[in-house]
């Protein structure tokens, strides 16, 4: 099991966790809209943590393994700053940390560049 599996499985899971935090105790505690940006932090976290376990299982059959990691490298980065913005930000109404958001969006974009560029030229799996 190379490490990109661990790190995908752990952001999943705490992926859940946040999920779960946020529909059982943070419900009755943030307005809507603070409630919408939680769980838009989720859903990224989730879908990203997704990539991240995908590019564990092709790393090996992909023609640049560099790009490759590179692609799980930054959907981590891109966890970490779009979705823990997000997560600050609905937890602490702190308007600025919406500034690091589009940050963490373009490690997303990037990643998925990185991995679709990984992937060209790749032999029928």
């Amino acid at each position: 099991m190379n490490k990109y599996t661990k790190i995908g499985a752990l952001t999943a899971m705490l992926s859940v966790v946040f999920g779960a935090f946020g529909a059982h105790i943070l419900e009755s505690r943030l307005t809507a809209d603070e409630l919408d940006v939680y769980q838009t932090g989720v859903q990224y976290q989730m879908f990203h943590a997704v990539g991240i376990l995908l590019i564990a299982l092709l790393i090996d059959r992909l023609p640049s393994r560099k790009l490759a990691t590179w692609a799980a490298r930054l959907m981590l980065i891109g966890i970490v700053l779009f979705s823990g913005s997000l997560y600050a930000l609905a937890l602490s109404g702190e308007k600025v940390l919406g500034a690091i958001t589009p940050i963490g969006g373009v490690a997303f974009i990037a990643g998925w560049i990185c991995m679709a560029l990984s992937a060209r030229n790749a032999k029928k799996m």
